[in-house]
């Protein structure tokens, strides 16, 4: 069963993030959803799983996106990874405690894809496009994490009390 859930998630994730998202995007901004879903298998699933997924993600992503360098390929797992651990460690897991990493693994993927695309910008293009794009794209992310946790959270509760 959870095999079929990870590939219903492979190829339904990139398809719906070029394709719907690219046309649904408020102020230009567009969620990272392989991102949401590697922090979150992480999250819930564990380290394994995380990274065998932020892997398979993140390099389906780059292979089908016109981005370049490999940057999914090579982030995501380290993110899947780091909410295993992350989640290991936190004593009351409620649906809203995945706020926080998520907008810090955004925030980081962000840096990283945006330091990587703009070589030879200026450090005041850099911190407008940090301010203007990064943080309303790792608000939007973590939202949507949270959102989305709350409803495996919120099933999982009303199926074990069932």
């Amino acid at each position: 069963m959870k095999i079929a859930l990870y590939i219903g998630i492979i190829a339904l994730l990139i398809p719906l993030q070029a394709t719907i998202l690219g046309s649904l995007s408020p102020f230009g901004l567009h969620p990272d959803l392989c991102l949401i879903a590697v922090c979150l298998i992480g999250y819930w699933a564990g380290r394994t799983e995380g990274v065998v997924m932020g892997f398979v993600l993140g390099f389906s992503q780059d292979l089908f996106s016109a981005g370049g360098g490999w940057i999914n390929t090579i982030t995501k797992p380290g993110i899947g990874a780091l909410s295993a651990i992350l989640a290991k460690n936190i004593s009351n897991s409620a649906a809203h405690s995945i706020f926080l990493p998520m907008l810090v693994f955004s925030i980081f993927s962000g840096v990283i894809f945006f330091v990587s695309a703009r070589a030879g910008v200026s450090l005041g293009e850099t911190l407008y496009g940090f301010r203007a794009v990064l943080l309303p794209q790792a608000l939007i992310d973590s939202l949507l994490a949270v959102g989305i946790n709350w409803c495996i959270t919120r099933r999982t509760v009303d199926i074990a009390h069932a």
